[in-house]
């Protein structure tokens, strides 16, 4: 199971299960560190809502795994997931990219009012947006696992 790349959600509602159907191949991690077999890092990506609540967790994941805490994990970035409609409020903007220096890469994905909703995701209610950032997640994964980032 070290191959399987894995969305640990940071909080409830963080979204790592919606992530987890969009991605065949992928597995939600119940909010909790995978454990890996060694000796290949387990690749993960964080996932977290905009709030000021879910952006802070997303800062102690990231906190966690750059200590050397979290064994065998390879943190390839966090996935930020709105939490409302619209632009961010400047001050959870500012923390967000805070946040996201802690991380190799943040990927956003935008507010999306069916899944609100509770509609499972589809390709009919599911923007190019969250393709494209699932595109981009797929392609690195793919990449070689001795490029997994380690922490820092």
């Amino acid at each position: 199971m070290a191959d399987t790349l894995w969305w640990v959600g940071v909080h409830g509602g963080a979204g790592e299960s919606t992530m987890a159907q969009l991605l065949p191949g992928t597995r939600a991690a119940n909010h909790r560190w995978p454990i890996p077999p060694p000796p290949v890092p387990t690749p993960v990506i964080l996932v977290a809502r905009t709030h000021g609540s879910g952006l802070r967790a997303a800062q102690r994941a990231a906190i966690e795994w750059a200590s050397g805490v979290v064994q065998g994990v390879a943190v390839l970035g966090l996935v930020l997931i709105a939490d409302a409609p619209g632009r961010l409020p400047r001050v959870l903007d500012d923390f967000a990219d805070i946040v996201g220096g802690g991380v190799p890469r943040v990927w956003d994905i935008p507010w999306i009012e069916e899944w609100r909703r509770g509609e499972a995701p589809t390709p009919d209610n599911t923007p190019d947006e969250v393709f494209e950032v699932l595109e981009s997640i797929y392609a690195l994964r793919a990449s070689n696992p001795a490029d997994y980032p380690a922490p820092n």
